[in-house]
């Protein structure tokens, strides 16, 4: 509650209820959230599909101080590291090791056309649309979780609004940022291409660079993006597919990638094709990362975080995949319109989260795969011009959330104040009730 409000410590009155279960499996918190985790009534299924007990009966007031059947902290932790998808493979493939079909289809992908790719492709994610959790097409579970509890908070501490920090700086209602996966060489040509389709709309972007065995990275090709004003990360390490298969060769391979980030200056990092395991992170030098669905339905790896903001994985800011990556819509959905994308965008900004976007250069050639990006290009811009959104680059989010995790709140008077690096770009918002909702209200400025 404290990390993703940022509200006084004397509203976040929590109490464990009873002692929790030995079992670690699903159960209800409200109407719309599932949770995964222990809990200490009730019962739990094996199952996201199965009758779920709701906890939210079971908890109680002593006082201002709300007790909980389970731990606030475990259940969040256990749905934006995945737990509830590693913990059994329940709801869909999920890619673990080196099995031999995959090493098979990584030793031969960069001899396959696209039109060969993709149908291999929907045959291996032909049950997407039946994955019944995460919710597709944005699941915000961890959001509607703390929203939960501050619907409980406000009740018992009897209060009509709790003061937070807001969210985003200078008040914006959520945030977008466009990232570019540069795959291979005729992806690394198009990239001043890519820059040009940009900045037409006053949109900066990141492009995320393998490093190793794809294409040449020269100093030239890394100096004309930085030098427009666009943002260099790394991606992966040589795109093979197999960067988190076995411990010790990513361990190897991780010290290679650090030392390709001090040498692009890179802050971020994404993995190839969204492979990854939260639990080896510590490894990597990095300020964020950008490989985290919030829906994993089309991935490779199946599962998703659950969430729509960003959240700490130890010292890396991770900055989740909130939308539909673009080969996913043209090449498995076979879409080529931004509804979906307007969509997903809809739901995001609902949460005032982050819509986090995946346009790679070696996917746009086509005329009618470009003029979707430019339409999706044109709507953002739009959104921006109404001040619905905050379009940044990835380490400008990275910035701004660290600086926001260090803020406090203080009582000055009648009127609470915000104390921190960064508080003359940070606002003072108040989560109230209105028909047993909670709503957000920004404080005017003075």
């Amino acid at each position: 509650m404290l990390d993703s409000y940022r509200c006084t410590e004397t509203f976040a009155t929590f109490a464990l209820r009873g002692k929790l279960s030995e079992d670690t499996e699903y159960f209800r918190f409200g109407p719309d959230a599932i949770c995964f985790g222990q809990s200490s009534s009730g019962f739990r299924a094996g199952h996201a599909t199965d009758e779920l007990y709701d906890a939210l009966t079971d908890v109680a007031l002593d006082g201002a101080m709300l007790q909980l059947p389970f731990s606030p902290s475990e259940i969040v932790a256990n749905l934006r590291y995945e737990r509830y998808a590693s913990a059994s493979n329940r709801n869909g493939k999920t890619l673990h090791g080196d099995s031999a079909l995959r090493k098979v289809y990584y030793l031969v992908r960069p001899l396959l056309t696209v039109s060969v790719r993709k149908h291999l492709q929907r045959l291996h994610l032909r049950d997407w649309n039946e994955i019944p959790f995460p919710g597709w097409p944005v699941d915000p579970t961890v959001e509607r979780i703390l929203e939960m509890l501050l619907i409980l908070l406000l009740k018992a501490h009897a209060v009509d609004k709790i003061p937070f920090v807001w969210f985003w700086p200078n008040g914006f209602p959520s945030c977008a940022i466009m990232t570019h996966d540069v795959e291979a060489l005729p992806g690394r040509d198009f990239c001043s291409h890519l820059m040009d389709l940009d900045d037409a709309h006053g949109i900066k972007s990141s492009f995320q660079i393998v490093p190793e065995g794809r294409y040449p990275v020269s100093k030239g090709f890394l100096n004309t993006i930085q030098s427009r004003g666009f943002e260099i990360d790394i991606h992966d390490l040589n795109h093979d597919g197999h960067l988190f298969s076995d411990r010790e060769r990513y361990l190897r391979r991780a010290e290679r990638i650090n030392r390709y980030s001090r040498e692009y200056g890179a802050a971020g990092f994404r993995s190839a094709a969204l492979y990854r395991n939260l639990d080896w992170f510590e490894a990597l030098d990095f300020s964020y990362d950008m490989s985290v669905p919030s829906v994993g339905h089309l991935e490779a790896q199946r599962g998703g975080c659950c969430s729509a903001m960003p959240f700490f994985i130890g010292k890396i800011l991770e900055l989740p995949v909130t939308t539909t990556q673009d080969y996913s819509l043209f090449h498995i959905l076979n879409h080529y319109s931004i509804d979906l994308w307007k969509r997903q965008l809809a739901l995001i900004m609902e949460k005032h989260g982050l819509a986090s976007f995946i346009v790679h250069p070696d996917y746009v050639f086509e005329h009618r795969a470009r003029d979707t990006y430019k339409a999706l290009l044109a709507y953002l811009s739009q959104l921006r011009s109404e001040g619905k959104i905050w379009i940044a680059l990835p380490r400008e989010v990275d910035h701004w959330w660290r600086e926001r995790s260090q803020m406090r709140l203080s009582r000055r008077g009648n009127k609470w104040e915000i104390e921190g690096p960064g508080k003359e770009r940070a606002r003072v918002a108040y989560a109230s009730l209105e028909e047993d909702c909670v709503v957000y209200h920004l404080e005017a400025n003075s």
